[in-house]
């Protein structure tokens, strides 16, 4: 079966739910991974979300902050979280899927954004950042590599030159520094992720998923950031069949600074 999973930093559920009810009217997913629900599950719009046609919900929530929720056409057999860096915040959700050939694996992810300046020594949500990738290397590393995953979401990093719209300009920027790319590289390499992007749109041909709200006209200008990430299993090489960026989602009407990412795999 032909599966359609998306990826998308929401920036509040409660303030962008008619945003949430038109992505799913017009690319229809079988799964979205959200980021940035910024509520708790007693604030979370789950009959909301249930009449849109997404019954099972798995949710890590948190007041005003993070959170992250897995909605689903599809029913999951399981759903767990995890914590990073002894801190309660909401950046991990994960489900089992029995549907398809074989079971598979969806975890979402909201990486710390790490702050404005890129030094761990006077930045301490930069040092978050950093600590946050390692252990995440190091859970990643532990998974066996036959079983069939997805990792998904805002990672908050974009780790190519083609994935900023000035790699040289944004070296000293937080989501391109050296010490960013090279952990997201290390969490990549413990587990033989495949980037799914750049399966399909490798480089040199840019990417982006982001697009600051500072900028007068976004698209004109196009100083984006790919920051939103769907990464496959060795297991699931074979099922990889597309991936888009839903950039039309940044130009709706009070839009996230985040487009909604794709991916359909025949599984």
């Amino acid at each position: 079966m032909r599966v359609r999973i998306a990826s998308w930093n929401i920036n509040s559920i409660r303030i962008r739910l008619e945003l949430l009810h038109k992505f799913l009217r017009r690319f229809r997913p079988h799964v979205v991974c959200l980021q940035e629900v910024k509520c708790t599950a007693e604030q979370f719009p789950a009959q909301a979300v249930r009449d849109m046609g997404y019954p099972h919900i798995a949710l890590h929530g948190q007041k005003g902050y993070h959170g992250v929720a897995i909605l689903s056409r599809l029913p999951f057999a399981e759903d767990w979280r995890l914590h990073f860096c002894g801190k309660q915040d909401a950046r991990h959700v994960a489900a089992r899927f029995d549907a398809g050939s074989a079971p598979w694996e969806l975890h979402n992810f909201y990486v710390p954004a790490g702050g404005d300046v890129p030094d761990a020594r006077s930045n301490d949500k930069f040092a978050h950042k950093l600590a946050f990738l390692d252990e995440m290397t190091g859970w990643s590393s532990a998974l066996g590599k036959q079983r069939r995953r997805l990792l998904v979401g805002d990672l908050n990093i974009a780790p190519l030159e083609e994935d900023v719209w000035n790699h040289k300009a944004l070296l000293d920027v937080v989501s391109h520094t050296p010490e960013e790319t090279e952990r997201l590289n290390l969490v990549q390499a413990s587990h033989d992720w495949i980037d799914v992007a750049r399966h399909f749109i490798p480089p040199p041909e840019r990417l982006y998923s982001w697009w600051s709200y500072r900028a007068r006209d976004w698209a004109l200008s196009d100083r984006g950031r790919r920051l939103d990430h769907i990464w496959a299993s060795p297991a699931l090489r074979p099922c990889l069949h597309s991936l888009q960026v839903a950039r039309e989602a940044r130009g709706w009407d009070r839009p996230s600074d985040h487009a909604p990412v794709l991916a359909s795999l025949e599984l």
